[in-house]
């Protein structure tokens, strides 16, 4: 498979994949705890927390895994806006890419699914009351389609396979680092959703996971697979909560989440180069 390498001229300690996992998860569950707890101040039953602490609470795990990403991929200035994959690319392929992976995806899906007879959805959005009130679907909707494709992506494909691919792992001539790191990674972003997918669904986020690297690797961005992962959680938000949504509304979620992210990650892009689109215009 060719691919767009980066090169930088540094690469970053593997245990900084590990580091960040760990002090991810810590600050992702004590930021929940911290929200579940203002929430119950703020009136919210303890038992069983508003959808609003639920929502908030989502927000700031999320943030915690981020937070943790930056700090050990920055720290030692190991990895710039490159390395972390806010690389443009070209829209063919990007497009291509994404179309790829899709159809490998949702045959596989589809196989599994018919063999195993499994008729399962996702539990968070319910959690986070998408039915009890307009507010609560539109801030579902954001954190579903927007901000987990974005906080996923950069964590797991932008940070963790940025690390683990450039394991020096060879069979022959051909390098198996970047086959590897995919698997890891996949098998990481699976597991990461135990909490929010019937058990039985995490070997399809798995394989999920394992594609979106592929897409980071051979398009050396991370937006592309920002779009599949939008584009998956989008139709899976509309279907797995029954909101009899049309094909008109769910291509505007999708459009609309694709927005959040190009306003919330464009200006983060470079040319493969390093240089950011405000700096190539003014040179």
């Amino acid at each position: 498979m060719a691919t767009q390498t980066e090169d930088p001229h540094r690469h970053p300690p593997y245990w900084l994949a590990l580091a960040a996992v760990l002090v991810g998860l810590a600050a992702g569950f004590f930021a929940q705890v911290l929200a579940e707890i203002i929430g119950t101040a703020l009136g919210s039953p303890s038992g069983h927390p508003t959808p609003a602490v639920y929502i908030v609470s989502n927000f700031v795990f999320d943030a915690g895994f981020v937070g943790a990403a930056v700090y050990f991929g920055t720290v030692g200035r190991w990895m710039g806006r490159r390395e972390f994959g806010y690389v443009r690319t070209s829209w063919g392929l990007g497009a291509g890419a994404v179309g790829l992976a899709a159809v490998a995806y949702y045959l596989v899906t589809l196989a599994y699914s018919a063999v195993f007879n499994l008729h399962g959805t996702d539990r968070l959005p319910s959690s986070l009351g998408v039915h009890r009130s307009a507010w609560a679907a539109v801030f579902t909707a954001l954190f579903v389609c927007a901000v987990a494709p974005m906080a996923e992506e950069f964590f797991f494909r932008g940070f963790l396979f940025g690390i683990l691919r450039r394991m020096p792992l060879r069979v022959g001539r051909r390098e198996l680092g970047p086959w590897v790191a995919a698997v890891i990674v996949g098998l990481l972003f699976g597991l990461a959703h135990f909490d929010s997918a019937q058990p039985e669904f995490l070997i399809p986020l798995g394989f999920l996971g394992f594609v979106l690297c592929l897409v980071r690797w051979r398009t050396g961005s991370l937006y592309p697979g920002m779009v599949l992962h939008s584009l998956n959680n989008s139709v899976a938000f509309a279907a797995n909560e029954h909101l009899g949504w049309s094909a008109v509304e769910i291509a505007a979620l999708l459009l609309g989440s694709l927005a959040v992210i190009a306003v919330v990650t464009g200006p983060l892009a470079v040319s493969r180069d390093g240089v950011t689109a405000r700096s190539a215009g003014s040179a």
